[in-house]
């Protein structure tokens, strides 16, 4: 991650829920599961730990040393299996200041990560990693300052429980709320805040309204939401753009283009997330976002 000083970069290592799904059905999408960098300012932001977070690291050696700093939002499998893969935290010299908040059952992110590593689960523990770790617990709620760069936090509706963050510098601002479920006869409080004026919003929207009322595999209570009910937030927040993220194992890369097809036509500026696509808050436009992929940013 280079550090200009001008800069607001969002970056998707990985789109997918669950549990990853690589495949000649998912290579256009991508199928690992959630990591998504930040570059703002000077600050180096990751959010989320799943397989997307090796890619990410194999992406970094080049740029070493590096610090950041890493956000969980919850410690489900497929938000950070990844972890024990990230090649820079097993390099001296490199640093790391992890961040999550305490779980419903006491344990910090930091045993939570230990604990992902320990016989029979992992070969090596957490301390074989050479980098420094430094991990923090955040309350719900606790709004951090890194210099000029602003994280806050607001609770999500997620079985285990989970939380959702808010990025703000400089007047910009992303949203990163995966792993919720919407209320049915309200939109989340929590999430409007977080989403409140956004210029990117990035909404869990595992499933789609048919497949989470299924009268035969209902989704209710599964702790996920819809693209339907991602378009009703992003209306009721004015954001400029709207990333559908946390992609179900099961829709394919041609599933994804027709979600794309409809959210799009739903709301001006919606798109289907991709691995490696890129967003660049800085840029000056409101022109409609095509998914991409690769090095190069998509302007905004």
């Amino acid at each position: 991650m280079s550090k200009p000083n001008q800069q607001f970069k969002i970056t998707f290592w990985g789109v997918r829920g669950s549990i990853p799904c690589p495949g000649a059905e998912t290579v256009r999408y991508g199928g690992n599961t959630p990591c998504i960098a930040m570059e703002v300012g000077d600050k180096n932001l990751i959010f989320d730990g799943g397989t997307g977070l090796r890619v990410l690291g194999q992406s970094l050696l080049s740029r070493m040393p590096i610090e950041a700093h890493m956000f969980f939002t919850h410690t489900h499998w497929d938000h950070i299996q990844g972890f024990p893969f990230f090649t820079p935290a097993f390099i001296p010299g490199n640093q790391f200041h992890i961040y999550g908040t305490v779980a419903p059952n006491g344990a910090t992110i930091k045993q939570r990560h230990n604990d992902q590593m320990l016989h029979p689960n992992f070969p090596v523990p957490l301390q074989i990693m050479q980098a420094n770790l430094q991990f923090y617990d955040l309350e719900v709620g606790e709004v951090l300052h890194l210099e000029d760069v602003t994280i806050e936090n607001a609770k999500l509706n997620h079985p285990g429980e989970a939380v959702g963050y808010r990025v703000s510098w400089q007047g910009l601002s992303a949203a990163y709320v995966t792993d919720t479920e919407h209320f049915p006869d309200r939109l989340d409080e929590n999430v409007l805040h977080l989403a409140h004026n956004a210029d990117l919003l990035i909404y869990d929207a595992t499933y789609t309204d048919e497949e989470y009322h299924s009268k035969t595999s209902s989704k209710v209570s599964w702790g996920h939401s819809t693209w339907q009910e991602a378009v009703k937030v992003a209306k009721a927040a004015n954001v400029k753009q709207l990333a559908i993220f946390h992609h179900d194992p099961l829709h394919n890369d041609e599933f994804l283009d027709q979600v794309h097809e409809q959210v799009s036509a739903a709301y001006p500026g919606a798109f289907v997330a991709k691995e490696k696509q890129c967003i660049d808050l800085m840029a000056v436009g409101h022109h409609k976002i095509e998914p991409q992929s690769g090095s190069n940013c998509v302007k905004m």
